[in-house]
């Protein structure tokens, strides 16, 4: 059976009847999906790694990792705009590379990338709940070990029970949750430039522009991969490229908003916060501002009680990160699982809720147990190995795939094509490879390349056993599958409507066809 023809009668691109079971629906807007990605980028992120980046940089010129992790960002989001808008299925990387890389090396490479996504998105969400506890300890001076190991698990078992419902309930728990987000980053934006001093956010220590030393770029490999780090999730719309309407044009442009906004905001936060607390007392990791640098901002320009009242804001946001995540991050195997290059119980979806029950489950767990492992742990090694495992298996096969599709796909309908191609692509490649390159100096004694290429070497393994059960390529033909070529164009037809005739948002479906 070739891959086509194992598909559900629904082509990839074509909302689902209403009212059948086991295939997605197409219920997610423009707004709900940018709402979705900045939620997902920004949450506890830059709340824990400002001072991180300071580290990093050595002085308040620690900015240039916030750039510069937003010109990767930019770059890389717009090869993920072209992609996701021609080919919106669910799991995103997964369906991109199964196209690309099918002419020659079979399933090899999206099977490759389903079994690292299963590691490194539920390690990317147990630094979130890491940030969390981190945070929740500025009102709980006196948490433990414990008493933080139990409220982090305890708020994933939530997160969890929140998904477990239908994505359009969900968009809309992510639309409230986002204007938590934006309040909660405002609030402390305003606070630091209440009470900005020029002198200390613009007084850089001696040679810190030297770009012509090693230590220099040390420092700017590690800062680029905290940036990127704080920018991920400008993808996660197209996880749910299934579930997207108009994806054509709905996808690139969440992309892209995302990134412009959430870009502004973290310049806005890092400059207010270096014009607030001395960039030498985040680097004391007995100090409030190591750990809790935004609650110190705010203390010191509006008091203990404004502090207190803006954490449990940013407690909400860091939450809707790993909630907008795992939204994601569930839908990773599901396309893989029903072509059988992943574990088959992988592609059933909740009878009533149309959601893929084993992949959230199962992405729950790990993020719980990388949760646990992490808290014994320095947050900047976990970052350096989660992003080391994801750039060489998805970052840079994903950025040769577009040109691969390119070449071997040319009449794919686009309805968005990357500006200024191949310059996004080659920045998107520089950036990646340097922050691959110096991923062993950034993360003294943890090994990250090694530890990635130990995880790729037995994924290969791994693949090798399965397709000689399944009987495939290197052990049987390759199945080529061009499906998205002959796919009705999912911004031509009307958004699906719910079972009672309405719209996913509640009103009369009046929703006219949207010319490609």
């Amino acid at each position: 059976m070739t891959d086509s023809a194992a598909r559900t009668e629904h082509g990839p691109g074509e909302p689902a009847v209403p009212g059948q079971r086991g295939a997605f629906v197409r219920r997610i807007g423009l707004f709900q999906a940018t709402a979705i990605n900045m939620s997902q980028m920004c949450g506890i992120g830059p709340f824990v790694t400002i001072p991180l980046m300071v580290a990093s940089f050595g002085g308040p010129q620690a900015v240039i990792g916030f750039v510069a992790g937003a010109v990767l960002a930019l770059a890389d989001g717009l090869i993920w705009a072209e992609l996701g808008a021609a080919m919106p299925g669910a799991g995103g990387s997964y369906v991109y590379l199964r196209q690309a890389y099918q002419y020659r090396t079979g399933k090899l490479v999206p099977f490759l990338f389903v079994w690292t996504a299963m590691l490194f998105i539920p390690i990317g969400m147990s630094t979130g709940i890491i940030g969390f506890v981190q945070y929740l300890g500025y009102l709980w001076p006196g948490m433990g070990q414990t008493e933080g190991d139990v409220t982090g698990l305890a708020v994933i078992a939530l997160i969890v029970t929140l998904l477990w419902r239908r994505v359009d309930h969900i968009a809309r728990i992510t639309a409230v949750l986002w204007c938590v987000m934006l309040t909660s980053v405002l609030l402390v934006i305003i606070a630091a430039f209440s009470n900005f001093s020029p002198d200390r956010a613009f007084t850089y220590p001696a040679h810190a522009f030297e770009v012509t030393t090693h230590h220099f770029w040390i420092g700017f490999a590690a800062g680029l991969t905290i940036g990127i780090y704080d920018y991920l999730g400008y993808n996660t719309v197209a996880y749910l490229g299934a579930e997207i309407k108009n994806p054509g044009r709905t996808v690139p442009r969440a992309i892209v908003y995302s990134i412009l906004g959430i870009m502004g905001i973290y310049l806005l936060l890092q400059i207010g916060t270096l014009g607030v607390i001395d960039w030498k007392e985040m680097l004391d990791p007995g100090s409030t501002a190591s750990s809790s640098v935004a609650s110190a901002v705010l203390e010191r320009s509006w008091g203990k009680g404004a502090a207190n009242v803006v954490t449990l804001l940013i407690l909400v946001t860091a939450g809707a990160s790993v909630l907008t995540g795992l939204l994601g991050g569930s839908r990773a195997p599901y396309d893989a699982a029903r072509e059988k290059v992943f574990f088959r119980p992988y592609a059933k979806l909740h009878p009533r809720h149309g959601f893929p029950v084993l992949g959230l489950g199962t992405m729950g767990v790990l993020t719980a147990v990388g949760f646990l492992i992490g808290r014994h742990t320095d947050l900047a090694t976990l970052i350096q190995l989660l992003t080391a495992v994801m750039v060489i298996v998805q970052a840079l096969a994903q950025v040769l795939a577009l040109s691969v599709l390119r070449r071997r796909q040319p009449g794919l309908r686009r309805p968005y094509r990357v500006w200024l191609h191949p310059l996004p692509s080659v920045v998107a490649l520089v950036g990646w490879l340097v922050i691959y390159g110096y991923a062993d100096e950034n993360a003294p004694g943890r090994h990250p390349i090694e530890w990635s290429l130990a995880w790729v070497a037995a994924g290969c393994v791994a693949f090798v056993l399965w397709a000689a059960y399944e009987k495939v390529w290197p052990f049987g033909p390759r199945e080529i599958s061009e499906e998205y070529l002959h796919a009705p164009d999912p911004d031509a037809v009307p958004d699906a409507a719910d079972d009672r005739g309405q719209d996913p948002d509640g009103n009369p479906d009046s929703k006219e066809p949207t010319p490609a």
